[in-house]
């Protein structure tokens, strides 16, 4: 009897094993099934903004004599590819201030109105900007070269050269990040215009233009935004005058792919259009992008594809 009771306990335990060892097993396939459905689902929807960012790209480059015919405008524009939700929008990188020609009033404009800085400490944050860009050593008031970088502690100096990218402000002695990061959205490397399209600026980049407050700059853009829907040339911003400048040749473009399993890819990207014929477009800036709704620009409404169907 006591043999058979151990044998029972024995037999107990081995079933229990068993089970948990199927257990196991069941939840770590199930496990892999569901990442490697999600990594599928990923790569698909990868696919399908890069292929999203490929149309705008095509469409933008179209000679613009029909009325359906795309424009940099900020226009966020949906449709469906099967069960793919594409959402896109693009807009001219003139409307964000470029790090390496914009003037020292709209670099200062901008650090006060969207960096929230002083007079004084706006003035000399953009002499170290200047400082950093320009290809001399001679020091600005108050501004900083090697000497001022290495008293400070820093194992580098300016580059004396441009930007490469916006990230590389951070760099730039007394630039701290959390302000390097609410200047992010509003600057680029890649426009090489000296002012900005008060077309398809947006509110803070136009809050960088000296001598505005943000009730004129909000009246100008429900005025802008009228003129655009009507077709009808903007108003005038008389305080822009001589740091607005027209459309740059590069598009900003933000492609959307979303499935109805809630995996979503987000393309960033910037491209200049070449006279190449086996390379249309170039390349500058190609990242994936934070998940968010494609930003509207310059009173742009959210359109359906124009071409009715949906499809590519």
């Amino acid at each position: 009897m006591r043999e058979d009771g151990i044998a029972l306990v024995a037999a107990l335990w081995l079933t229990v094993m068993l089970t948990v060892i199927a257990s196991g097993f069941a939840f770590s396939m199930h496990s892999e099934a569901l990442s490697a459905r999600n990594a599928l689902s990923v790569a698909q929807a990868r696919a399908a903004a890069d292929g999203a960012v490929e149309r705008v790209a095509f469409e933008l480059g179209r000679p613009h004599t029909t009325a359906d015919v795309w424009l940099p405008d900020g226009q966020v524009r949906t449709w469906k590819d099967g069960d793919m939700t594409i959402t896109v929008a693009a807009v001219d990188e003139a409307a964000r201030i470029d790090l390496n020609t914009a003037p020292e009033q709209l670099l200062n404009g901008l650090l006060q109105g969207v960096g929230g800085l002083d007079a004084a400490s706006a003035q000399a944050l953009a002499e170290k900007i200047e400082d950093w860009r320009d290809v001399d050593d001679l020091v600005r008031p108050n501004g900083a070269e090697a000497n001022e970088y290495a008293a400070a502690g820093k194992t580098y100096g300016p580059a004396n050269g441009p930007f490469n990218t916006v990230g590389e402000l951070q760099r730039v002695l007394t630039m701290t990040p959390g302000l390097a990061a609410r200047l992010a959205e509003t600057l680029t490397v890649y426009s090489h215009q000296g002012g900005i399209n008060l077309v398809t600026a947006s509110r803070d980049v136009l809050l960088a233009i000296p001598g505005t407050t943000p009730e004129q700059i909000d009246a100008f853009i429900a005025q802008r935004t009228d003129a655009v829907a009507n077709k009808l040339p903007i108003p005038l911003l008389p305080q822009a005058q001589g740091l607005s400048s027209g459309a740059a040749p590069v598009w900003r473009i933000r492609a959307e792919a979303a499935l109805p399993d809630g995996v979503t890819f987000v393309r960033d990207a910037v491209l200049r259009p070449s006279s190449e014929p086996l390379r249309p477009v170039i390349a500058l800036l190609w990242q994936e992008g934070a998940r968010q709704s494609a930003p509207v620009e310059a009173g742009a409404t959210a359109a359906p594809d124009q071409n009715g169907t949906g499809k590519r």
